[in-house]
């Protein structure tokens, strides 16, 4: 014989407040630096960047060439060359030097400028992703540790979602914006050459 409820008591029931749903409480850690250089959009700005830069790259290092050729030559006639000459190739070592080290700089930060840009555009699309895989996989925190400035000292590897997060980017990110520029994040600036050679010293006699 089946047992019914009474109405009074199922009314209660109904009417009872749902169990509140407990907050997520799991952290995990992220290096952001290279999840974004680890994503297919990320390798290809960092290739398109390098490859739109290395003309002006080789430019520099052509600049470098003919300043040490000059050092070469100051160095070698030091003793038996002519004070003109001397004086005149110490001039150039000078005036190269300066022109190149201006050259190097406005390379540098040109380079940083658009790297920038690219870096902001995919790190919008990638917090996208991290925002969605934090709140499917209930993560209360995602705290980033490619910083060396980072309050981590350590962290299982259990809780690295890094990989996780380039494999659901490259999954499911939007593709970029058509017209648009490269999508996203290069590697670490190149370096820019080597520092001219300095002059030897007691080249000049003044």
């Amino acid at each position: 014989m089946k047992r019914f409820v009474p109405i009074a008591a199922l009314a209660a029931i109904l009417s009872a407040p749902a169990p509140a749903q407990q907050a997520p409480t799991k952290i995990a850690v992220i290096n952001i630096q290279a999840a974004l250089i680890g994503t297919a959009d990320g390798k290809k700005a960092a290739a398109d960047l390098q490859a739109r830069f290395d003309p002006k790259r080789k430019i520099l290092e052509g600049k470098q060439g003919e300043i040490a050729q000059l050092q070469q030559e100051l160095n070698k006639g030091s003793n038996t060359m002519a004070e003109a000459r001397r004086l005149d190739l110490t001039r150039q070592i000078d005036s190269k030097t300066k022109a190149l080290q201006r050259d190097q700089q406005d390379a540098q930060e040109e380079f940083e400028l658009e790297q920038n840009k690219v870096l902001n555009e995919l790190g919008q699309r990638m917090m996208v992703v991290i925002d969605k895989y934090a709140k499917d996989n209930q993560y209360a925190v995602v705290i980033d540790i490619s910083s060396q400035q980072t309050p981590v000292l350590w962290a299982a590897n259990g809780i690295n979602i890094t990989d996780n997060i380039i494999a659901l980017y490259d999954k499911n990110a939007p593709p970029p914006a058509s017209g648009g520029g490269a999508a996203a994040a290069p590697a670490a600036p190149a370096a820019p050459p080597a520092a001219p050679p300095k002059k030897a010293p007691g080249a000049v006699k003044k």
